[in-house]
Parts: structure tokens; sequence; C-alpha cells
């Protein structure tokens, strides 16, 4: 071995050596802690364990309702008492006392009376008290096959159906003049834009004063998460398309690439967004709402028609074949079914606000991408048009919002 290989080789372990120091002075602080433990439990005696519930499901059957509920907080918790529209009612539980993260079915005794709204209280053993509504009472459906199949069918009426409509003003969008395709640009940021803060808005309200999981960090790490995997995504896609022929740029193809790029982007983003709508339906079923969800259904469906307009307008000047533009239209739509599904199986409201965070951030993301296909021949990015789109588009977005019931 050469004196150059020796000196390397001893470099090499010096590296390793400072890399891992670190770590084991992490075990041996964590091992001292773990010692401390004891004393440190001897001086919170006294203090009340801290305790958070979420109640996953809520299943209604003749003179019964059943509660699904899961402890997310760090310490046991035992339900002591059942409390439904201000009258307390007898109760059994698959398990009295819940380690953190565990789940217990709680089965009480009600004859409740479909079409009522009622308050469910799941009061603890110390007095913790845990709140969920019914809006309207009605019997729980059978989960087998053929319910998870009515769940997928209205992720495709919520989804996939509205968003197709919402494509066939691509006719209208290729006929239109340069200064009307900016304008168009401009409504479709204002959808997303209005998109974007609706979802984040809604996930904070579902995580607000609970910090299980993180409570609203959840929100901020799935806006993130999808903004940055959406930028990652972009740039592969650029870098890909910038290393094609020169045959295939003579052709046109990076100008067309870049539209359909753009459109992908879109499609992902509103399709991230419809994964939280349709878990906000499926939940709704979930707890036995189900009027609360065909409301639901109803204003979703009228609200995701304009979103099909986001999706082809950045395809204004490039061509786009039938296959492309229903795949694009099922990348937007289909996610409404796996939200749907998932929301009838279990809704957990830590996961509900980080897949409407994921949403939030994708949108914000496109939005941001479109913004330089706004600019007139002076370089002006907010111009009259534009600016009329933009408003224009979070009025369609904020009016047919009015429809939804939350």
């Amino acid at each position: 071995m050469t004196a150059t290989q020796s000196r390397k080789q001893v470099a090499g372990w010096r590296r390793w050596v400072l890399g891992l120091g670190p770590l084991l002075l992490i075990a041996v602080v964590a091992v001292l802690f773990a010692a401390l433990n004891p004393a440190l439990k001897g001086l919170s005696g006294g203090i009340p364990p801290k305790e958070e519930v979420a109640v996953e499901s809520i299943r209604l059957d003749p003179g019964q309702i059943v509660i699904t509920a899961r402890n997310v907080g760090p310490d046991p918790v035992s339900i002591a008492q059942v409390n439904v529209s201000d009258f307390y009612t007898t109760f059994e539980q698959s398990r009295p006392t819940m380690a953190p993260l565990e789940s217990t079915t709680i089965s009480v005794s009600y004859n409740w009376v479909e079409g009522d709204p009622y308050e469910i209280a799941l009061v603890t053993s110390t007095g913790g008290k845990f709140t969920t509504d019914i809006a309207a009472a009605a019997a729980s459906p059978e989960r087998g096959t053929q319910f998870f199949g009515l769940m997928a069918l209205l992720g495709v009426y919520v989804g996939v159906i509205p968003v197709a409509l919402g494509m066939l003003w691509m006719p209208f969008v290729r006929r239109s003049p340069a200064i009307w395709v900016r304008a168009l640009l401009g409504l479709t940021v204002g959808l997303l834009a209005f998109l974007a803060f609706d979802a984040a808005f809604e996930a904070f309200g579902l995580v607000a004063g609970n910090g299980a999981f993180g409570g609203p960090l959840v929100v901020v790490l799935g806006a993130l998460l999808a903004y940055l995997l959406l930028e990652g995504s972009d740039a592969l896609m650029v870098r890909r398309r910038d290393a094609g022929s020169s045959a295939a740029a003579d052709l046109g193809g990076p100008a067309r690439a870049g539209g359909l790029r753009l459109a992908l982007l879109v499609a992902v983003g509103i399709g991230l967004h419809n994964l939280g709508e349709g878990l906000a339906i499926g939940s709704a079923y979930a707890v036995g709402s189900l009027a609360l969800g065909t409301s639901l259904i109803v204003g979703f469906a009228l609200h995701n028609t304009t979103e099909g307009l986001a999706i082809v307008t950045p395809l204004s000047r490039q061509p786009a074949g039938l296959w492309r533009l229903m795949g694009l239209g099922l990348i937007a739509g289909a996610p409404a079914i796996l939200g749907a599904v998932l929301g009838a199986t279990v809704f957990q409201p830590a996961l509900a606000a980080f897949l409407l965070g994921l949403g939030a951030g994708a949108v914000a993301q496109v939005a941001i991408k479109i913004l330089p296909l706004m600019k007139d021949p002076g370089g002006r990015v907010l111009t009259v048009p534009t600016v009329v789109g933009m408003v224009a588009g979070m009025a369609a977005m904020f009016t047919t919002g009015l429809l939804v019931v939350a």
C-alpha cells in the first residue's frame, strides 16, 4: 500500500468516526434519560393525564349506536360514561382501557329517531369529554361489497364525471384569442388558489385544539410534501423533455410537451385535492350522517365541474388526443373514489388533515407554475384580463362552494 493510499484510508476512518461520534453520544444520553425516567415520573405525581380521543366511525342500528373510538394521546384512556344528547345511557365496550393508539368499540343502547340530530359525548374516567355530532340519523348500511361499491360510485359521481364535464370546454378554449386564453389562465389560478386556501382552512379546523400526531403540523407537512414532490416531478419532466431529439424539437415537441406537462401537473394537484373531498363524503357516511353525505355529493359535483376547465386551459395551443384527455380526467377525478372508500372505512382527523394538506400544497404549486404563462406581450402578469379571470375563478368556486354543507 502506498503512502497516498494509506493517508486516504486513515482519512476515511476519521470521517466515519466524526459521523458516528454524535450518534454514540445521543445513545448514551438516551440511556441516561431512561435511567432517570422513574424519578421524573415521581415528580409528575398528581398531574392529570393528557387524554386525546378520536371518534373514527359511528354505526346506527335499530336501538343501538356503535362507536369506534381511538386513543390518540400519550396516556391510557378509559371511557366511563356515554352521553347522547344530554342523556346518559348504558353501554358496553370491547376494551375498558385504551393504551396509546389502541381503539375500542362502544355499543350504546339508545332508541334513536331517524332524521334527528344527535350530539354524542364520551366521558373518560378522569372527567375528560370528547364530543361528536350526527347531523341527521339514518340506519347505517351493511359494509359489504355492495356498500364499498356504492362508495366507489359516489367517488365517480363527485370526482370523475364533473371533471370530465368541465373538460368539454376545451373546444371553446382552443378557439379563443390570446387575450382570452390569458384570462382563462387567470381563471385557472383563481380556481386553484381558492382550492388551496379552502383545503388548508378545512384541514386546520379538523385538528384545531388537537395535538395528536403533531396537530396542525401535519397540515404543513402534507402541504410541503406535495409541493416538493410536484416540483421534483416537474423538474424531471423538463429534464426528459430537454433530452429529446432535435427532430422532436423541429416538430414542436417541446412546446407540445410543455402544455401537456402543465396540464398533467394541474390534474395531479386537483386529484390530490379531490382525494380529500372524497374522504369528507366517505367519513360523513361513516359517522352516520347520510343526509349530510347527500348534500356533500351534490355540492362537490357542481363545485368540481370548473376543475375540468383548469386542466384543459394549458392545452389551448397544443393538440391532445382523446386518450391523453381521458387520462388527465382520471388523474384528477379518480382519487375521489379512493377518498370515499377510505373515509367510509375509517375516519381519523389527523389523516384527513394530512390528505387535505397534500391537496393544498399541490394546487398551490400548480398555481405558481401557471403564473408565467399569463404574461402579456409587455411581460406583465397582472393585467385587466388576468385579474378579471382570477376574480371570476375565486367567485365561481366560492359560489358553488356554498352548496357544500361542511
